[in-house]
């Protein structure tokens, strides 16, 4: 496990050294250890339909949002989402002059938490039964409020209890992606210090949050995280309509990430949605198994696919359907260029919450994403790119 860590993200000694002194099989009993120390996570908790509602991330998540919080000596900490392995890996990196609580809606977890941490010599760590959206404010204010279940807004309480200038790592949903943000406290405010792709089991109680499935016909559906599409008898008869094809000219390497294209499209994209399709035979890209990005417009889809450009590339497409199917396809490639003359490999984008009630003349100009708590602001920085220096783009 430690070679792992060592061979991916760049991670401190602290980090690592907390990673050798946590003893994580005895956090999972029944486990086989070489699960334990593998490189995924272990589900410790299932509902009654079988789907994951609690588990011990992945080595390799926890060491990044751990080098995100930036944890030193003395400093008070807030988890929120319970376990016991993450619990133990704060509190050796705060030592024994900081304070760790972490809080769970979930009794059998605080139980196996509770005892699982005292059994390995962690019983410092105060370990709360509770909705975590009220946060725990007995124990505030908190110099660092770590999150380890995909939220989807940030309530108010997170931030009345994150000392000024304390820092929330939080895996936060946003137009149906998430992202594990470093959000650092300013004022009422929370500005974004870097952020990652990340996958965790969604939040429970009071601040749960699916997203919506509209179902275009037996296999072709849209996964929607906000407002759902207007007109969607149009787009069950789009779907029998010719194919649109455009290409951007723009290469990708095999396993190169596209989180940021991701979120540039979701944030620049109009009716961003994924479309899911289990029978790729009929004109849908392979990945539409799992869900591609998708621009809604009326009755017209526009969605992302790639064809092969050479040994281990890929080049960028869009598929488009409907009666606006040629502008359509046209602008999603245009957003496809401007990401990667402007934002290709950086900067990322920035991220700020506000809360709900600030006006829109006060927020910083950027895509708004409206939720119950908030407004999330996600904007892109411009990078100066000399004659020079143009990116490259196949016509």
């Amino acid at each position: 496990m430690i070679a792992r860590l060592m061979s991916g993200r760049a991670v401190s000694p602290d980090v690592l050294e907390a990673f050798r002194a946590v003893p994580r099989h005895l956090f999972a009993p029944g486990t086989p250890p070489e699960h334990v120390y593998g490189g995924q996570a272990v589900v410790t908790e299932r509902d009654e339909h079988g789907v994951p509602v609690s588990s011990i991330s992945e080595p390799r998540v926890q060491a990044v949002m751990l080098e995100q919080a930036a944890l030193r000596p003395g400093m008070r900490v807030l988890e929120i989402g319970s376990g016991g392995v993450n619990a133990a890996l704060i509190a050796e990196l705060v030592g024994p002059e900081g304070a760790v609580t972490t809080v769970d809606i979930d009794r059998e977890v605080v139980h196996r938490t509770r005892t699982c941490l005292a059994y390995t010599g962690y019983a410092q760590v105060d370990v709360v039964h509770a909705d975590a959206e009220l946060g725990v404010a007995a124990h505030a204010p908190y110099d660092r409020v770590i999150v380890t279940a995909e939220a989807v807004d940030i309530p108010p309480a997170w931030l009345d209890q994150l000392a000024d200038g304390g820092r929330l790592v939080v895996p936060l949903r946003m137009r149906g992606l998430t992202r594990a943000v470093a959000f650092d406290r300013a004022g009422d405010r929370l500005v974004s210090a870097g952020y990652h792709r990340a996958v965790f089991v969604p939040m429970r109680g009071i601040g749960a949050a699916g997203e919506d499935w509209v179902p275009l016909d037996g296999s072709v559906r849209l996964r929607v995280d906000g407002r759902q599409p207007s007109g969607v008898e149009k787009l069950r008869v789009s779907l029998g309509e010719p194919v649109l094809t455009r290409w951007s000219g723009i290469e990708v390497a095999t396993g190169e990430p596209s989180d940021d294209l991701d979120l540039w499209l979701a944030s620049t994209a109009s009716g961003f949605c994924h479309l899911v399709a289990t029978d790729t035979r009929r004109g849908f890209p392979e990945a539409a198994r799992w869900g591609v990005p998708t621009a809604v417009t009326g009755a017209t889809l526009a969605y992302r696919d790639i064809r092969p450009a050479g040994a281990g590339r890929f080049e960028l497409g869009v598929r488009a359907r409907g009666p606006d199917a040629e502008y359509q396809a046209d602008r999603y490639v245009d957003l496809v260029r401007t990401w990667h003359r402007d934002h290709r490999p950086g900067p990322s984008a920035r991220i700020e919450v506000w809360p709900a009630a600030t006006p829109t003349a006060d927020l910083p100009d950027g895509h708004v994403v409206e939720k119950v708590h908030s407004r999330v602001v996600i904007s892109w920085p411009g990078r100066p790119v000399t004659a020079s220096a143009q990116p490259k783009v196949n016509e």
